[in-house]
């Protein structure tokens, strides 16, 4: 017999999503939404990261606004939970696009 992970199991559920760990995150508007801008190299072997959290977002309307910020700063990153990281230093052109985009943005002045 093979072991199974607890995300393996099958989960019935007469109403609602049937994904146990999916949490509800409400997509609020940028206006709401106070982001902290920081830059990083803790725990990526000495290379430097901007880091932008404080998102109140769905996974996918996250991911896609990582893609979106990606292609203006020309380089790679991801989405995680409630943060994008960016790699390299972008704060100013994180900072112009996401004020732009009518979020409020904290932290890491240049």
């Amino acid at each position: 017999m093979g072991k199974f992970k607890s995300t393996d199991r099958a989960v019935y559920r007469e109403f609602g999503p049937t994904d146990p760990l999916a949490r509800a995150v409400p997509d609020l508007p940028p206006g709401q939404q106070t982001l902290r801008l920081q830059v990083s190299r803790k725990g990526r072997g000495g290379k430097t990261v901007t880091v932008v959290s404080g998102f109140r977002h769905r996974p996918e309307t996250l991911a896609t606004l990582a893609r979106q910020l990606k292609a203006q700063c020309g380089t790679g990153g991801t989405a995680r939970e409630d943060c994008i990281e960016i790699q390299g230093d972008h704060r100013e052109t994180l900072r112009s696009q996401l004020v732009a985009r009518g979020y409020q943005v904290t932290g890491a002045n240049p």
